[in-house]
């Protein structure tokens, strides 16, 4: 059989110019997967609010992590692991796109369907389901193929949190530190609203499904739940203690989001005498501006002020050889 193998990243601007930026921005918060509330409020909010205000701060975050020869690590790192697994995958075509901005998945899933596949595998990077991610993607690749004459079998891969060698990948990376000579561990992922996370059970919400604790017939597309057996599964593999490490959320855009929040967390981590923290992001599979500056810049300097002595963070799998046979794991 002909296959190809689409892996999906995000997104990021084509360059760090405030129009760049605009573009990305308005057209990753447009979409109602990410901002689910009513299209006209969503226009003017995007528009009019976030957009011409946002776009001023983040083109100069943007500036900071751009290489001038490699250009955005997020798009950096996502061409290198296609490279990879190219080389890894004979037998398959492999192509990457994001979701926002380039190259777009219509542009890249037109290459594809040009080479007559039998089968296209289609991989987001995230590993924890989530309606504004993954299923974005999924109502993308819908969107695309509905006006096909030819469709061939689609594979659609939503989530690989808990993928043994997806894990691995994270000990490879941890492996370079000491774990035991922090006095804490944060894992941070992404945040998403509350809302996001009570919509995935129709007649009740989050809160009343235990997801801190174990995943059930009923969570287990809940992102808050994902996340949680995530880190229960990395700890155990890393022998912390669940009296040392605490799950938080980042990124928020309001108070109404997954808490307890990052920032908030390691203040108080560091006002409790907790001078030297480690800090995973397992929802990033690459280095990107949440972890490079957010978590590297940003909550660093937090810390530290806050009293803390040494904030050290875990960078993402990017395309590490143990990432890339975690992805062959995953698809096959």
């Amino acid at each position: 059989m002909k296959k190809a193998l689409l892996i999906v990243n995000l997104g990021t601007p084509d360059k760090p110019t405030y129009l760049s930026v605009f573009k990305y921005l308005r057209q990753f918060l447009m979409d109602g997967r990410v901002i689910n509330i009513n299209p006209i409020l969503r226009f003017f909010l995007v528009n009019f609010i976030i957009c011409p205000t946002r776009s001023f701060s983040s083109t100069k975050v943007y500036k900071e992590v751009w290489d001038s020869d490699t250009g955005s690590p997020l798009l950096h790192n996502t061409k290198k692991l296609t490279e990879k697994l190219s080389n890894k995958l004979n037998n398959y075509d492999v192509h990457f796109a994001m979701r926002y901005q380039n190259p777009s998945i219509e542009n890249t899933l037109e290459k594809i369907l040009k080479r007559n596949p039998d089968e296209i595998i289609v991989l987001p990077l995230f590993p924890h389901y989530a309606s504004a991610t993954t299923g974005s993607v999924y109502e993308e690749i819908s969107r695309i193929v509905s006006n096909k004459w030819v469709v061939p079998n689609i594979r659609f891969i939503n989530q690989f949190y808990d993928n043994e060698k997806f894990i691995d990948a994270w000990i490879d990376k941890a492996s370079k530190f000491n774990i035991n000579s922090y006095d804490k561990i944060v894992f941070s992922y992404h945040g998403i609203p509350n809302s996001h996370v009570d919509n995935v059970y129709p007649d009740s919400v989050c809160n009343d499904h235990n997801c801190e604790s174990q995943i059930t017939e009923d969570n287990k597309f809940c992102y808050k739940a994902t996340t949680y057996q995530t880190t229960k599964i990395l700890a155990k593999r890393l022998n912390i203690d669940p009296n040392n490490y605490l799950v938080t959320y980042q990124s928020r855009l309001t108070n109404k989001w997954l808490t307890p929040f990052t920032d908030k967390a390691l203040e108080s981590l560091a006002k409790n005498g907790n001078k030297n923290v480690l800090v995973f992001s397992p929802a990033f599979t690459a280095d990107c501006l949440e972890t490079i500056i957010e978590i590297g810049d940003e909550y660093k300097e937090l810390f530290k002020k806050a009293g803390g002595n040494n904030l050290d963070y875990v960078d993402s799998l990017n395309y590490s050889d143990s990432w890339a046979n975690a992805i062959i794991d995953i698809i096959k």
